[in-house]
């Protein structure tokens, strides 16, 4: 099943990262292509991708940069079940879960579930609680939906990049 649950409004948004060689799928960017194959192969149709950027890793650290991206997607899922799947795809791609902001083969985090509002913490926090902080969701972002609103605070995903802190590297890559 495809489409928007009933009563949902908005774009259903995935952001995605790597920043670690995967032995399975390769570099940081074939790992993420791969992890977009799997999420249509389980019902997530991907209607619309950025490109990809590479950015400096939040907060800075000696760690590699990441290859980042944002997509919008179709499902039948709600919001549960959906960040459910892509901590599955996750762990099957190897994403082992030690420590925050640890460098990672496969991040999938649910930025927003249309303009759905949830706190946590027995259900995912929605929209999600840093992305309108982070210049590697917000540039892809604005690529796929520009103008969209954060749910929240009604502000244009222009205007939360216009007000990101200095010091957050990120520029797009070359397509392949």
């Amino acid at each position: 099943m495809t489409g928007s649950p009933v009563g949902v409004t908005g774009p259903i948004l995935v952001a995605l990262g790597a920043n670690l060689e995967s032995e399975r799928f390769g570099s940081p960017r074939q790992t993420l292509e791969a992890a977009l194959r799997e999420m249509e192969r389980r019902a997530i149709r991907v209607v619309r991708r950025s490109r990809w950027y590479e950015s400096a890793p939040v907060p800075p650290s000696d760690q590699p940069w990441y290859v980042n991206g944002v997509v919008v997607v179709e499902t039948g899922l709600g919001p549960e079940a959906l960040l459910a799947v892509l901590h599955q795809i996750e762990a099957e791609f190897g994403r082992v879960r030690a420590e925050r902001n640890a460098a990672r083969v496969l991040d999938l985090d649910l930025v927003a579930y249309g303009d759905l509002l949830r706190p946590g913490p027995d259900v995912p926090i929605l929209p999600h609680p840093r992305a309108s902080e982070r210049a590697f969701v917000l540039l892809p972002l604005a690529e796929v939906v520009p103008g969209w609103r954060h749910p929240a605070t009604g502000r244009s995903v222009e205007a939360l990049i216009a007000g990101l802190p200095s010091g957050q590297e990120i520029r797009p890559l070359d397509d392949p």
